[in-house]
């Protein structure tokens, strides 16, 4: 009898024990809560698994996705055995993508617990569900093209819309006298149009020597159509560098960049006003040479290389890099054909940006270069026998007050060497002299009444922006 009084005694206990959870779980039904465990149950829980912080990320990453939404029943009981296969289940007919890793699954199963009515256990685990948002639109490029230089090259697009705006059309007026039989004919004027840079919000405006050299009258258009006189700062036959001046406010200069730090295949973009008809123009390419030696205008002169198309009227424009910065002052190019008839394309040159804004900045100040070392003399070549002068570089002008005057030169000296070195042509003694600085000694080796003698000259500062050695 006692055995069976205690089995009796047991199985009433399991009883009140069942109808007990199943109270609980109807109670967590309506109030959307989980269901309580029973003692017996929690005895079959398992430890949960402890995971490093350092492991985590990955065991998420392992997890996978959470797995779409397990309808449980809420309004009939069933054993955990049932519960664990539907959910099996519904895993299995997934897609393998959204699949859950195990330890989610056995993480559900004790969420649910035993017991009728588990409509607690389904909206605990709706709850653990991430919540899911629209996907953030991509941001807008809102910012200004002519921010800050954030790192990263700008379209073709964007530099235009940056740079153009800095540069600037230019047109001369230049007056000439004609000849007819070796008797005055009269005067002319005649035009030419170039190109410009603005330096400064306040007018100064940088351009090429030759676009504005001789020049009677000088006008600017602006990039909105907006004309102005000039008036001429200064001019450096040498650097081929001009300054002129408008008087207007609120101008958009161009930002300068480091033309030291160019290298070849680097982004070339030339905007400018070709034939003097297109202002605005923007043509773009690469670096084809960073300093490239070349002669122009007699001048001995270290150019950018570019193969981005430069006509007439290029002049005095800008080659910007690209983040749209101004690295060079546009001031040649080279075309048609060789001797040997081989056409000549994509050969454009300009003036590096840290050499032409140190000279600007000397001719806004002083009006001249001022930190060139200079002979004091004024040159001529003679390039043909005339009777009475052998060819080659003769001094016709020495300028008072310079190292020339106080060596004892004179006009009519034939200049053929330089600390002798080969200097008869004013190409070699220009190149020569762009080493040296203020205060140095050279010695010239002259021709003067047929005898050959040297002369020590110290050399001294430029007078003026027309003293050439």
């Amino acid at each position: 009898m006692e055995e069976n009084y205690s089995e009796h005694t047991e199985e009433t206990k399991l009883e009140a024990t069942a109808a007990d959870n199943r109270e609980a779980a109807e109670t967590a039904a309506a109030e959307g809560t989980a269901a309580p465990l029973s003692e017996p149950e929690k005895a079959m829980e398992p430890e949960p698994e402890t995971i490093p912080a350092e492991e985590a990320p990955e065991r998420i990453a392992e997890a996978g996705p959470a797995p779409e939404e397990i309808k449980l029943p809420a309004d009939e009981a069933m054993s955990r055995e049932e519960v664990m296969e539907l959910i099996r289940t519904e895993m299995a007919a997934q897609p393998k993508s959204s699949k859950s890793h195990p330890l989610m699954i056995a993480g559900l199963a004790a969420l649910v617990g035993l017991g009728a009515g588990f409509g607690g256990g389904y909206a605990a685990y709706e709850r653990l569900q991430p919540e899911v948002s629209e996907p953030a639109e991509e941001p807008q490029n809102t910012q200004p093209v002519a921010a800050a230089y954030t790192g990263n090259e700008l379209s073709i697009q964007q530099i235009a819309a940056k740079a153009a705006p800095s540069v600037v059309e230019i047109r001369t007026e230049v007056k000439g006298s004609y000849y007819a039989f070796g008797f005055f004919g009269g005067e002319y004027t005649s035009e030419a149009a170039g190109s410009g840079v603005i330096l400064t919000d306040d007018g100064y405006i940088i351009t090429n020597n030759h676009v504005v050299k001789d020049a009677e009258k000088i006008t600017v258009t602006l990039y909105d159509g907006t004309e102005y006189p000039a008036e001429l700062i200064g001019t450096d036959s040498k650097s081929d560098i001009a300054v002129i001046h408008i008087d207007a406010k609120d101008l958009p200069p161009a930002v300068p960049g480091d033309s030291s730090a160019l290298q070849v295949g680097d982004t070339a973009v030339v905007i400018g006003n070709p034939l003097g008809t297109l202002g605005g123009t923007v043509t773009n390419g690469i670096i084809s040479a960073t300093s490239r030696e070349v002669t122009i205008n007699r001048e001995a002169m270290t150019l950018i290389q570019t193969n981005a198309a430069i006509n007439s009227g290029n002049s005095g424009g800008g080659l910007f890099n690209g983040y749209g910065e101004l690295i060079g002052i546009v001031n040649a190019k080279d075309s048609g054909t060789t001797s040997s008839g081989a056409t000549i394309e994509g050969l454009g040159f300009a003036i590096p940006i840290n050499e032409a804004l140190d000279v600007a900045e000397q001719l806004i100040e002083k009006g001249y270069v001022t930190d060139r070392a200079t002979i004091g003399v004024m040159l001529s070549t003679v390039t043909e026998t005339d009777g009475r002068r052998t060819p080659g570089l003769y001094i016709s002008e020495v300028l008072k007050g310079t190292g020339a005057e106080n060596a004892g030169l004179k006009a009519g000296d034939r200049i053929i060497a330089v600390d002798g070195q080969d200097a008869d042509t004013y190409e070699k003694l220009s190149r020569y002299l762009k080493g040296k600085d203020i205060g140095d000694t050279i010695t010239l080796t002259i021709i003067r009444d047929e005898k050959e003698m040297n002369v020590d000259v110290t050399l001294g500062e430029a007078q003026n922006a027309k003293a050439r050695e």
